[in-house]
């Protein structure tokens, strides 16, 4: 029972988490206006897992496995779709239709040896921005406020670290920071505040704890994701000192998918895979990575 409380699904906490970032931007930074918008995320995003999984089972809800695999995809549904309410923003609601479609339909179309390649909510921010030129992402809608970055931090390391893909998140902003750090202040002598205010806005600090590390689409191996992390890191530096590019990060996560499956055959590891169903499943073993050992289920 020890075990079992130490290996639940984390997805769970991460939707916790979510929301209330969330609400906190609903009811303290006045994003009350925009709450047509969030639904309209979250049931498109609900829609189009329900109906890309059913075309997957030839369209009948009575094949076998369909509800488990279903209800296992919300999750990582509800996931994206509120990693869509706290990045991406537009003006329109029919945008928020095309991201949250974009977003999930890409785990079902950019698919590489049973994996997605594109991180959804990553997909659906750079393509609606592309395709519409009506949606941004907004660094400064967050705030400076030292103590919500403070939480951001906290809960994400509790998320990464549950998942075991802290490595990324370390590897991606250490590089990012460090680099941002010595041109602001070692060779350009700008003030320090300036600097803290580059590396605690909130559209930073949720890439790299709920984006980033997001296991399905990140190298399997630990060494294959400090390389990528940091790779992702260097670049978004560039883009963002030097070409003035807005959200770098994201954009480059999109733009180096396609390297994750050379890196996986590079560095071979166990690929990972979310846990299906609870403990009264028909199964022989569940293996828990994160406990180390295998725990027998007896048939029910």
């Amino acid at each position: 029972m020890h075990c079992s409380s130490r290996c639940k699904d984390p997805r769970y906490f991460q939707v916790i988490f979510q929301a209330i970032f969330l609400l906190y931007g609903i009811f303290y930074l006045g994003w009350a206006h925009e709450g047509i918008y969030f639904l309209c995320y979250v049931g498109t995003s609900l829609a189009t897992q329900f109906l890309l999984e059913l075309a997957q089972h030839n369209f009948s809800v009575a094949v076998v496995g369909f509800r488990s695999k279903f209800f296992n995809g919300c999750k990582s549904a509800v996931i994206t779709a509120f990693g869509l309410c706290l990045l991406l923003k537009t003006t329109h609601w029919y945008i928020c239709v095309l991201a949250a479609f974009i977003s999930i339909a890409g785990k079902y179309i950019f698919r590489y040896r049973n994996k997605h390649l594109f991180n959804p909510s990553a997909l659906g921010i750079v393509a609606t921005i592309i395709i519409t030129r009506d949606a941004w992402i907004s660094p400064g809608q967050w705030g400076s406020d030292i103590i919500i970055m403070a939480v951001v931090c906290c809960l994400g390391f509790i998320i990464v670290s549950q998942v075991q893909k802290l490595d990324i998140s370390i590897a991606f902003l250490g590089t990012y920071v460090l680099l941002l750090f010595a041109r602001q202040i070692l060779y350009l002598g700008w003030p320090v505040d300036f600097f803290t205010q580059s590396i605690t806005t909130g559209s930073l600090l949720l890439f790299s704890f709920f984006m980033i590390s997001d296991p399905k689409t990140t190298p399997d191996h630990k060494i294959a994701r400090i390389i990528w992390g940091a790779l992702i890191g260097i670049i978004s530096f560039y883009l963002t000192a030097f070409k003035f590019i807005n959200a770098a990060p994201v954009w480059v996560l999109v733009i180096l998918a396609p390297m994750v499956p050379l890196l996986d055959k590079i560095f071979k590891a166990k690929k990972f895979e979310w846990l299906h169903g609870s403990f009264s499943q028909k199964a022989k073993y569940f293996m828990y990575d994160s406990c180390k050992y295998t725990i027998p289920v007896k048939e029910t």
